[in-house]
């Protein structure tokens, strides 16, 4: 399990902005590009753990102050479920 928590924090904190809209395309959350490119960039090296209630709360705040609170609901409903694997 720790393995499949390893690769989905890896992604999370490398991820781009081209490479978020595709996967918000993917569970039907709407994200413009300003919006994907300044979360890509909060999240690029800060090496956050999704799996920590903590962490990801505090990164929901964030990605609401960017993209706005209906899609910082979208992806904390993402992250809820990627978590329960």
């Amino acid at each position: 399990m720790k393995i499949f928590e390893n690769i989905i924090n890896h992604k999370i904190n490398t991820i781009t902005a081209e490479e978020l809209i595709k996967y918000a395309n993917q569970f039907n959350i709407t994200v413009n590009r300003q919006q994907a490119k300044k979360i890509a960039e909060y999240l690029r090296g800060k090496n956050i753990n999704i799996f920590d209630d903590g962490q990801r709360a505090t990164l929901i705040r964030e990605i609401a102050k960017a993209a706005g609170p209906q899609i910082a609901r979208d992806v904390n409903k993402l992250f809820t479920e990627l978590v329960k694997q």
